[in-house]
C-alpha cells in the first residue's frame, strides 16, 4: 500500500476549521483509508479541492494503478470539498461516486482536483479529475454527499 503518513491539509484550512473546534486531522486519521494510501490534499476549499496520490502501493496485479484507488482518492477529495461547503455543523456521506478509467499508470503521482457541480442545503456533488505528472486525464469521477446534521457532543453535567 501507499505510504502511512496522515493526510495533509494546507495551514489555512487547518486554521479556519480549528477555530470552529473542529480537528480535520482526527477525521483524517492513521486508520483512514486515505492515510494508508498516501494522500495528500494540497488546497481545500468549497469551490476547489486539490490532491495527490501516489501510485507505487496503489496498484493492481498487472502493475497498474488501481481503479479502486482512483475511487477512493475521487471521494477523498470530493468529500473534502462537501464538508467544507457544509461548514462544521454538517458532516458529508458519500452516497453515489461513478468513475471513468481512462488509462493506465504505472508510476508516479496522479493529481485529483475536485470542483462542485452542485451544492445545496441537502447534497454536494463534485466533478473529479484525476491527471497523471504530464496532465493526462487517468480517471473522471463524480460525487454525490448527503449532507447530515454533525451529531452534537453528549451535554456536560
Amino acid at each position: 500500500m501507499g505510504e502511512t503518513r496522515g493526510v495533509k491539509f494546507p495551514q489555512d484550512v487547518l486554521d479556519r476549521f480549528g477555530s470552529l473546534g473542529v480537528d480535520l486531522p482526527a477525521y483524517f486519521s492513521a486508520g483512514h483509508l486515505g492515510t494508508r494510501m498516501g494522500i495528500e490534499v494540497l488546497e481545500a476549499a468549497p469551490e476547489k479541492v486539490v490532491g495527490t496520490m501516489p501510485v507505487e502501493g496503489n496498484t493492481q496485479p498487472y502493475g497498474l494503478l488501481h481503479g479502486g484507488a482512483s475511487a477512493v482518492l475521487a471521494e477523498t477529495l470530493g468529500s473534502v470539498g462537501a464538508m467544507l461547503h457544509g461548514g462544521p455543523e454538517k458532516v458529508a456521506v458519500g452516497v453515489d461516486l461513478n468513475c471513468t478509467h481512462h488509462r493506465g499508470l504505472s508510476s508516479g503521482h496522479v493529481t485529483g482536483t475536485a470542483t462542485p457541480v452542485h451544492r445545496g442545503r441537502s447534497t454536494a456533488t463534485y466533478e473529479i479529475v484525476i491527471t497523471d505528472e504530464s496532465g493526462r486525464r487517468v480517471c473522471s469521477a463524480r460525487l454525490t454527499c448527503l449532507l447530515r446534521d454533525a451529531p452534537q457532543p453528549p451535554a456536560t453535567a
